[in-house]
């Protein structure tokens, strides 16, 4: 696993087991190489080094029921830890999370937390994935196009190979591009635009997504997702 003890990763054990090789390749050389030489230079990187696996420790891959897509981590300080859409207890609610907020309400009647710490989604089985994991402070997109979009290509397409009954929550065309390698007859996709303020109101809010996981779950047979954030 080249350079990957620099970044100071917990990579849960069936996580490593379904990517092992992944590790070996020479594009995530390059990439651990580049996010390294980043913090070496003195560069403000999010999320802290311990944490940018966080979203494969708190979802296990053999627990994985459903997965959201986000796509580059939060810029400013103290937000990411490792959870697409998610921050750190006490820093204030980026818009594309208030709106998720909204739309958990409007679906189900949850009156939205003080925080927006999207662990107790995880420990569940939702997967909160970014396509690119690391970011430069206060510059987003910054570590785009490294390799990072490979990898998580590669976890989705592992989750979609090995597991069936998958719900994915693919917001926006960024995320319904990625999810393209989904195979449906195995899968659920559930899309609608992103939460952002920009795209919202043209069919996020409404969707009732959150609803209909739990349909499509209990379809399935299996537990639900409790979606009260504590």
């Amino acid at each position: 696993m080249p350079l990957v003890s620099s970044f100071n990763p917990k990579i849960e054990s069936s996580w490593k087991s379904a990517l092992e090789d992944e590790f070996q390749k020479p594009y995530f050389s390059e990439l651990a190489k580049f996010v390294v030489g980043e913090i070496e230079s003195g560069q403000v990187v999010f999320p802290p080094a311990s944490l940018i696996f966080n979203a494969f420790e708190k979802t296990p891959f053999d627990q994985v029921k459903v997965v959201i897509l986000g796509q580059d981590p939060y810029h400013g300080d103290g937000q990411a830890h490792g959870l697409c859409f998610s921050v750190q207890k006490g820093v204030a609610l980026p818009p594309s999370l208030k709106n998720i907020y909204k739309e958990l309400f409007s679906d189900l009647g949850i009156t939205p937390p003080s925080h927006g710490n999207l662990e107790s989604w995880a420990e569940q089985g939702v997967l909160l994935l970014n396509a690119v994991l690391t970011v430069r402070r206060d510059s987003p997109a910054s570590h785009a196009n490294r390799g990072w979009e490979q990898f998580t290509d590669r976890v989705i397409e592992e989750l979609s190979k090995q597991k069936s009954g998958v719900v994915f929550l693919l917001w926006g065309k960024y995320a319904q591009e990625k999810g393209k390698v989904i195979d449906t007859t195995k899968h659920h996709v559930l899309k609608a635009p992103h939460p952002s303020p920009f795209s919202a109101h043209s069919g996020f809010l409404g969707c009732k997504h959150f609803s209909k996981v739990n349909a499509l779950l209990e379809k399935d047979g299996q537990k639900n997702i409790h979606w009260q954030i504590t």
